[in-house]
């Protein structure tokens, strides 16, 4: 199966509609912000997936700038949603795991047999913070939240921080019922049996962009796609499921990474009919936006939380070139699709410089006009003077998970500056060293080569945690050296060869998840 790599496609582009450049006569801009939950960097077609199709998310990505350098937060969602939100790094915020992970000596209940005892961390987005939806409803503006939250329990949901409309935001963070109604959501009520809940989240946004068209609204869309269960309908599995036939299924679809198998390949037909519905709802909020004319008066930004998720949860997909994927402190954990499309702009349509989750907060504020908050998004800058062809500062970029997660990474902060990236690991201390301009699949370590540069980015990466109070793992008394080789033994051979008979059957011709598809045939 041929690997994903970074590429234009080219393609008629459908543009948006141009408006007067006299931002002194253009009334304050809309913004439409889409989250994609656990969507990889080459998950996208215009980035140079020959599987998956995402029209709709091509659009926003060839008319907008592309970062190719953007990031996460965080490997995972909570902490990188909380980033979003607060304009800070994880370790400041203090969300740094996905909230309702275990931690402390809760987490031997996971039987994982690791050699450290996970962090404490926050489990709701601070009540004193003034977060990004707070700011933009002080400034006139009518916020709407639709989708996944997980940023806290009842008292922390987003009408409690900013939002004056929820639909379906609350503490859980997958899609609790499944992807087709009648699905378990307090806050989105079941009104049509087998609706797409992707559809759905899509249709109530441009439901809200078409109530409030002459307002200025800030409509932010968080899908619960594609994070696990991955479900679709029979007719889309079929479609990539004849499409990974034509393409040649490979004889082998994983491989061992450090602690789980990893997926090498794109050729997951349920996975991509997943990708396809989610694409198929931002087209939805897309056509809003042109049917009430104010395209051309609207920012759009699309990213996701963290990678692709390559091993653990539902091993959903590959995020080669990049190594890892969800979880995992390389860059397939981190780096994601990254877009802001501007109307009025005659923008850059690449920047490779780094960029992070936390710029969205400050980037939004200048491009509205509104004043930026530098106390609260102290770590985020603005990013309009890359959007017009202006250069910014260098700056080094942090990331603290001082946990395990379900998908094999291990507890370890990254600071990456002037090129280099440095990931120190928690368990015995050691530090590896890319050259991420050179080497962005992080296939060679030069922390042997380079001890001087690995000394200063270790030093200035823990003389920053320290002065923003960061939480540590600490060593568990507890660990059984021979009990975590027993699962090791497990992964690798019981684990590892299942994967790939599950691999196979889901792309067997008689293939039936059930007799309904999950609910989806529940109308047909």
């Amino acid at each position: 199966m041929q690997q994903p790599r970074f590429l234009l496609i080219l393609f008629p582009i459908i543009l948006f509609s141009a408006c007067s450049s006299d931002e002194t006569t253009r009334k304050q801009p809309n913004v439409v912000f889409i989250l994609a939950d656990d969507f990889g960097a080459y998950d996208i077609s215009s980035m140079g997936s020959t599987y998956y199709e995402t029209p709709y998310i091509d659009q926003i990505a060839l008319n907008g700038t592309i970062f190719t350098r953007g990031y996460a937060g965080s490997r995972v969602c909570s902490p990188s949603r909380a980033t979003i939100m607060t304009g800070q790094f994880t370790a400041r915020h203090g969300i740094t795991d996905w909230i309702g992970a275990k931690s402390g000596e809760a987490w031997r209940s996971h039987n994982r047999h690791d050699r450290l005892l996970p962090a404490e961390y926050q489990h709701q987005l601070p009540a004193d913070d003034h977060v990004l939806p707070e700011v933009m409803k002080a400034n006139g503006y009518k916020t709407f939240f639709a989708g996944k939250w997980h940023l806290g329990n009842e008292g922390s949901y987003p009408e409690d921080h900013g939002f004056d409309i929820n639909r379906g935001g609350w503490e859980k963070g997958s899609p609790m019922g499944g992807y087709f109604s009648p699905w378990d959501n307090p806050k989105l009520e079941n009104t049509t049996p087998g609706e797409n809940l992707s559809m759905r989240l899509g249709q109530e946004t441009a439901n809200f962009i078409a109530q409030h068209k002459d307002s200025t609204f800030f409509a932010y869309l968080s899908f619960y796609a594609v994070h696990s269960p991955i479900q679709t309908t029979k007719e889309k599995w079929k479609k990539y499921r004849d499409k990974a036939i034509e393409m040649g299924v490979d004889s082998m679809g994983f491989k061992m990474e450090r602690v789980l198998p990893i997926r090498v390949n794109q050729d997951n037909p349920v996975y991509a009919g997943l990708v396809e519905a989610m694409d198929d709802a931002i087209g939805v909020v897309l056509d809003a936006l042109k049917e009430h004319g104010v395209d051309d008066n609207t920012i759009v930004i699309f990213t996701s939380d963290n990678g692709g998720v390559a091993s653990g949860d539902a091993f959903s997909t590959s995020n080669a070139p990049l190594r890892g994927g969800k979880g995992y402190q390389w860059e397939g954990g981190i780096r994601e699709p990254y877009f802001i499309y501007v109307p009025w702009l005659d923008e850059v349509k690449q920047v490779h410089v780094p960029v992070t989750g936390a710029d969205f907060f400050p980037t939004i504020l200048d491009l509205c006009g509104i004043a930026q908050q530098p106390e609260q998004h102290s770590d985020g800058v603005s990013l309009k003077p890359l959007l017009e062809g202006v250069q910014i500062a260098d700056r080094p970029l942090f990331w603290h998970y001082p946990h395990y997660g379900n998908q094999g990474g291990n507890p370890s902060s990254i600071i990456q500056k002037g090129g280099f990236k440095l990931i120190h690991y928690w368990e015995d201390g050691s530090n590896e060293l890319y050259d991420i301009n050179k080497d962005g699949a992080e296939e060679n370590d030069l922390s042997g080569e380079f001890p001087d540069k690995v000394s200063a980015l270790e030093k200035e990466l823990l003389d920053w945690l320290s002065s923003v109070g960061a939480q540590y793992p600490e060593k568990d008394p507890a660990y059984d050296e021979m009990k975590a080789a027993e699962r090791k033994a497990y992964v690798l051979n019981e684990l590892l060869p299942r994967l790939e008979r599950q691999r196979l059957e889901m792309l067997s011709e008689d293939y039936s998840p059930n007799d309904n598809w999950w609910g989806s045939l529940v109308n047909d």
